[in-house]
């Protein structure tokens, strides 16, 4: 099975679902990865804030940086290999991407928060 990375920017908490003026976007990525976890997908998720080494580490991210710079975070990648910069995957590229079936969402609650339960991330 194939497994997805994604390195995102520095941000306020892990998910950057906090604060006043959450971005719509984080939401929808932060509830994604957590339906197809739950689901048995790997999704690897890393904040340049709390997770720093995670960037020098990964040959293929550091280069990416050394390159371009934070600007084209968030980096997606899969199986070691950049697919996506500078954005979020849509749902449908993260079932194309990870060769998986859409009726991983299908069971999900659409009632559930961003992190899984009824109530905010932060």
């Amino acid at each position: 099975m194939k497994r997805m990375s994604i390195y995102e920017p520095a941000m306020c908490c892990d998910t950057g679902v906090c604060g006043v003026n959450v971005d719509p976007e984080l939401v929808r990525i932060s509830r994604v990865i957590n339906i197809l976890k739950k689901n048995g997908i790997t999704i690897e998720r890393y904040n340049l804030s709390s997770e720093p080494m995670a960037f020098v580490n990964n040959d293929v991210v550091k280069e990416a940086l050394d390159k371009n710079g934070t600007d084209r975070l968030p980096l997606i990648l899969v199986d070691d290999e950049i697919v996506i910069e500078g954005r979020y995957p849509k749902n449908e590229e993260i079932m194309e991407l990870l060769q998986i079936s859409k009726d991983y969402f299908k069971d999900s609650n659409q009632n559930q928060g961003c992190c899984g339960g009824n109530s905010s991330c932060c």
